[in-house]
């Protein structure tokens, strides 16, 4: 309403402000039936031509309206190699990384000695580095991404993009890595709840070391691994418990030679500590429920013998 006012009071009448609103109207109006007219019409030339003004002026959306409809006219034309281009461009400028790739690796693909294939490569592994789940979910485009990555540095070794290439491989490896531990450290945690998780935390905690030899965190997964192993023997039946604690200290020997100034070090000892006197005080309870076992068992074996002693004492003799 404001507007309308201040327009009102830019012309002399109302008659003079009726026919510019109707000026500026049939204008816009005029605007979006050019674009409307070029889409409907059958020139493909002209409408190739408002596609790349388009896509240069970065008008993405419907730039890619009339390329969607170019490619099913062009194909099998000279002009199809650079239409097919600047398609997978404007679906990677739309953020629709699953498209992009699709499009930059049918390009690739379909156009092997192209000078533009080479990059549709690389585009085609960014790609999926940049749909790459965060490290708690799914983790497909993570491989997929590491697969295409790879095979783009084998197959241009000398490119430009291989240092690129190998930063991002890296920064995929890392959040594997990442989700490995977390995953493995979850069980851990979970022990509270189910002393099997201890277990399955020292099982899952040395396979990620097996799978990443070089992970970041091996210090910490490793002092887990003989935390985890130390509460499953604590709550464990005091007739595992000697075995269990063993493999607490075996797991502690590994660790301390592997890290002897560890941040950790000091609550690995304290652990290691309590595991070599809760394997004395298990075999002084073993000992002592033997014990208590066998004089149970004498005692009623004794009992047995004076019943049978009263039974025959009782019955008559023929």
């Amino acid at each position: 309403m404001l507007l309308l006012c201040y327009l009102c009071k830019m012309f002399k009448n109302k008659y003079t402000f009726i026919l510019s609103l109707s000026f500026l109207i049939f204008a816009l109006a005029g605007c979006k039936s050019r674009f409307e007219k070029i889409r409907l019409s059958n020139d493909v030339s002209k409408k190739y031509q408002e596609a790349i003004r388009l896509y240069k002026a970065k008008k993405f959306e419907k730039a890619l309206i009339l390329f969607e409809d170019l490619s099913q006219k062009y194909r099998g034309r000279a002009e199809a190699e650079d239409l097919n281009y600047y398609y997978a461009n404007t679906q990677f400028e739309l953020k629709d990384y699953t498209t992009a790739r699709y499009q930059y690796k049918y390009f690739a693909d379909t156009y092997p000695t192209s000078k533009k294939a080479e990059e549709c490569r690389y585009m085609t592994a960014y790609c999926y580095y940049l749909d790459s789940s965060e490290f708690s979910l799914d983790q497909e485009n993570t491989y997929s991404a590491i697969d295409a990555l790879q095979l783009f540095i084998n197959l241009h070794p000398t490119s430009e993009r291989v240092k690129q290439a190998s930063e991002y491989i890296s920064k995929l490896r890392d959040k594997l890595e990442l989700k490995a531990f977390s995953n493995a450290k979850l069980y851990y945690t979970m022990g509270s709840y189910d002393i099997s998780n201890y277990k399955a935390a020292v099982v899952a905690l040395k396979n990620a070391q097996i799978d990443y030899p070089d992970i970041k965190y091996a210090e910490e997964m490793s002092f887990l691994i003989i935390k985890s192993q130390y509460y499953y023997a604590k709550n464990s039946y005091v007739n595992r418990q000697e075995e269990r604690f063993l493999e607490t200290l075996t797991y502690y020997n590994e660790f301390n030679e592997a890290y002897p100034k560890s941040i950790y070090s000091k609550e690995a000892l304290d652990l290691k500590k309590d595991s070599e006197l809760s394997i004395i005080k298990a075999k002084e309870i073993l000992v002592q429920e033997a014990k208590l076992i066998e004089k149970y068992n004498k005692q009623q074996k004794e009992s047995i013998i004076k019943k049978d002693t009263l039974n025959t004492i009782k019955t008559p003799t023929k």
